[in-house]
């Protein structure tokens, strides 16, 4: 017996042991760097695919090679993505670092931060250029809303908090902020804000149910299965659902319920239209045509972010009903379904609670506007 312990440990010492520690010594980082030549360039073949496999010279342009040039041989397995670099490109580099010292690097990706902030900048530009004061109040509520995201919203949620209820109240923080930033403290937007509570209180119960029903998990994306992973089963992934279900629907609400109650506010003064039942029945007749065009968009919407996989499975040999019931796709079809609800419920909601807010009120054409 003491002699079979004693092989056991030498077994664990000469294998084991150093391959945890080993393990342990691999280093990872990243940085980015420029390509500043290309060495050497071919094209493979392999199948039906074709690839480039390049030899390239890069800098690093940040972290502990700051200055230095590196060597990289990027593309020795053919892919379909394989991109083609060029000098100037720049590339976020992956280093593996060995406890002997020597160190592998990958091209990871391509840097695309300053094409992203430049975009931002000219969207915050065009805001406020054209929309001016109102174009300046809502960019502010839109980094209300962000901040409300970031700082309350993810970190609960990483903490166990169920979702569902993080949403919720995440989204009476956010209508009442965004809406009176972006539209004003006044009678138009007290109504705009009531009607989306309301639709958003009936949504919620509308896609909680859905899900159920539909025995949906959240665990159709890729990422679903990872974020579960790295934490450890920590998020409730079913509840993650309905909590983005809920603040995509009520970053919708917003232009519809805003529109109805000006809608009725301008019918009153301008048409002078002081009866409710004709009020209410000529600011649907408008509300009708703002639905068809915002659910259009809505699935045009859902349908873009989707176009890969719709292709794949259009392509396969599997039925539409056999498709339809694919997890993944239902994810899609739940989530652009209810918000399209929502969207339909506003409209008579929040006309109707405009209506009522203004019955008896005397004809004055600064009712309903901002002072």
């Amino acid at each position: 017996m003491k002699g079979l312990f004693i092989g056991v440990w030498v077994i664990i010492t000469i294998f084991i042991a150093p391959v945890e520690v080993l393990a342990q010594e691999y280093i990872t980082s990243q940085f980015e760097a420029e390509v500043t030549e290309v060495l050497d360039e071919q094209i493979v073949e392999s199948g039906n695919l074709s690839g480039i496999v390049q030899k390239l010279q890069v800098k690093a342009i940040d972290g502990e090679l700051q200055g230095r040039m590196v060597v990289i041989e990027e593309g020795q397995f053919v892919r379909v993505d394989q991109p083609k670099y060029n000098v100037g490109d720049r590339l976020i580099i992956t280093q593996i670092s060995a406890p002997d010292g020597s160190s592998q690097f990958y091209i990871t990706d391509y840097v695309r931060s300053e094409a992203l902030i430049g975009l931002f900048v000219l969207f915050v530009l065009l805001t406020i250029i054209i929309g001016r004061f109102a174009g300046v109040a809502s960019f502010i509520g839109m980094v209300y809303s962000f901040a409300v995201i970031f700082t309350v919203v993810l970190p609960l949620i990483l903490r166990g908090v169920n979702p569902v209820l993080v949403a919720i109240g995440a989204s009476l923080l956010i209508v009442p902020g965004t809406f009176y930033l972006s539209h004003g403290i006044n009678q138009k937007t007290h109504v705009a804000v009531l009607g989306t509570i309301i639709t958003l209180i009936i949504t919620t119960g509308l896609a909680a149910v859905t899900v159920e029903v539909t025995h949906l998990t959240g665990f159709a994306s890729e990422e679903a299965g990872f974020l579960q992973s790295q934490l450890g089963g920590n998020v409730n992934m079913k509840g993650l659902l309905l909590a983005g279900i809920i603040i995509g629907t009520l970053g919708v609400l917003d232009d519809i319920t805003v529109s109805q109650a000006s809608i009725v506010s301008e019918l009153k003064t301008a048409a002078r239209l002081k009866n409710p039942r004709k009020l209410y029945s000529s600011a649907m007749r408008v509300g009708r045509d703002h639905i068809a065009s915002l659910v259009n968009t809505l699935v045009l919407v859902y349908t873009g972010a989707s176009l890969p996989l719709l292709l794949l499975f259009i392509n396969s040999d599997q039925t539409f009903g056999r498709v339809i019931n694919l997890e993944i796709i239902a994810d899609e079809v739940v989530r652009t379904l209810v918000g399209s609800i929502g969207l339909v419920l506003a409209v008579p909601i929040t006309t109707a609670l405009a209506v009522y807010w203004m019955k008896g009120e005397k004809d004055k054409t600064h009712s309903f506007h901002s002072h």
